[in-house]
């Protein structure tokens, strides 16, 4: 997959849309969930973003809330639905 040098990466732009929403940053590995910066509920939003901002389909066993704890977990579930080998793209 060839990118623009403005592309954003996966990575930057799930943290973008948790600054934006949070009011805070988040480190790629930490649990946005144990640490109390966001609601189950929020989950639901960051599954619409993800369907979104990707054009993925998240359904089924997908849905499970440890694909959406980290910037990094969403970052690899995106990459996979993709079906691209570096998610990062």
């Amino acid at each position: 997959m060839t990118t623009s040098p403005n592309a954003v990466t996966v990575e930057e732009s799930i943290q973008a849309f948790l600054r934006e929403r949070t009011k805070r940053s988040w480190e790629l590995d930490v649990d946005l969930f144990a640490t109390g910066g966001v609601s189950s509920l929020f989950a639901m939003e960051l599954v619409v973003h993800l369907e979104k901002t990707f054009s993925v389909t998240i359904a089924g066993p997908d849905l499970m809330i440890d694909n959406f704890r980290t910037v990094r977990t969403m970052t690899a579930l995106v990459g996979r639905l993709r079906g691209a080998g570096d998610s990062d793209e």
